[in-house]
């Protein structure tokens, strides 16, 4: 019993036109694939989903080559009798396809970069993805390592500098003391000399100060002839106090 024919209509049901779509792609791509090899043809495939999404497959190695063929072939050098603003219009709407066509290979390609949309790529084109991969990471890893060596000779540049700078000062300093010792020759002696003599005591602090100099202001049970007489005389200017004995 042979098998029925197939109603060609969309099909309503949104998993099941999913499935079917990812199902027929993959057939015809394989069938694209088939017919390049067998037949020794340029086979060019590309196919948007509903969602905009795109799959496409080229047997040669550039689709835009591919395309430029076939923009050559459906838009050639235009016929002695077309007019000159028809060319000019011809001739830009082949140079806007061909960037279109390059711009949406320059997407297709950033996006295999990212990971996205793989499905439609061999394992020959996974392959040569992944050395381009390999080649980036390698180069950027070189360029930082190169920038990191640069910093650090940059920095030890520096170190150097300061290192040449800090001997300069100091060896300054060494000459200008010679020569201070040079003028003045008994300048260590006096410093020695001033040092001796300004020597702390045992009992010396900040607190204490010595009254060898002082008499005392305070007399209690002793007469003094000149303190009476003072007193006599008037208010005492040495703070003594008169005689209160008899």
């Amino acid at each position: 019993m042979g098998r029925g024919r197939v109603e060609l209509k969309r099909i309503e049901n949104k998993i099941n036109r999913q499935v079917t779509f990812a199902k027929r792609r993959n057939g015809l791509l394989k069938k694209a694939y088939e017919l390049s090899v067998l037949c020794d043809a340029e086979v060019a495939l590309i196919i948007f989903s509903n969602r905009g999404k795109l799959y496409e497959f080229c047997s040669s190695s550039s689709m835009l080559k591919t395309l430029d063929r076939y923009q050559k072939c459906n838009y050639g050098a235009p016929e002695p009798s077309v007019s000159t603003r028809e060319a000019l219009e011809l001739s830009s709407q082949q140079e806007y396809l061909k960037l279109k066509a390059r711009y949406e290979a320059l997407q297709r390609t950033q996006r295999n970069l990212l990971g996205e949309d793989l499905g439609p790529l061999s394992s020959k084109d996974l392959e040569t993805l992944e050395r381009q991969l390999d080649m980036s990471l390698k180069q950027i890893r070189s360029t930082r390592t190169q920038a990191m060596l640069d910093t650090l000779q940059d920095l030890q540049r520096k170190e150097h500098a300061l290192n040449e700078a800090n001997k300069s000062l100091k060896q300054r300093l060494f000459e200008g003391s010679q020569i201070s010792l040079q003028w003045n020759p008994n300048t260590a002696e006096e410093v020695h000399h001033h040092h001796q003599h300004h020597q702390p005591q045992p009992g010396d602090g900040p607190f204490f100060h010595p009254l060898h100099s002082c008499e005392p202001t305070l007399h209690i049970g002793y007469q003094n002839h000149d303190a009476i007489t003072a007193a006599a005389a008037g208010p005492s200017v040495n703070n003594y106090m008169s005689g209160w004995l008899p």
